[in-house]
């Protein structure tokens, strides 16, 4: 069973920046990907960005150029790096991890984004 908790949300003004994390159970290395995906109030939940084992990384369009996703292994942790901020970036933000034929959720943090 991976455990992740996400932190780092908040309310910032357009334009700012945030950097949210995910702390994992085990070391992203062990992981086949991690992830974040965003659910914003009446919409579906959707990818954010993905980071794999081997270091590998992948953007939805809308935040490309504006959001970085890293990794600290020694700390268990991916990051991300949220840039440019806009109003329709407000969402729950969750962390995502599969492993073998498992997935796993982390319970959200939410990030407000007013203009």
């Amino acid at each position: 069973q991976v455990q992740l908790v996400e932190s780092g949300g908040g309310l910032v003004q357009a334009g700012e920046s945030l950097r949210l994390s995910c702390a994992a159970s085990e070391s992203p290395l062990s992981l086949s990907v991690v992830g974040w995906y965003r659910q914003a109030p009446g919409k579906q939940r959707e990818l954010v960005a993905i980071i794999s084992r081997g270091g590998g990384t992948k953007y939805a369009d809308f935040v490309k150029g504006r959001f970085t996703i890293s990794r600290d292994n020694g700390k268990n942790t991916v990051y991300l790096r949220m840039d440019s901020l806009k109003p329709e970036d407000t969402a729950i933000y969750y962390c995502h991890a599969e492993k073998f034929a498992g997935d796993y959720w982390g319970k959200g943090t939410l990030v407000t984004v007013f203009s």
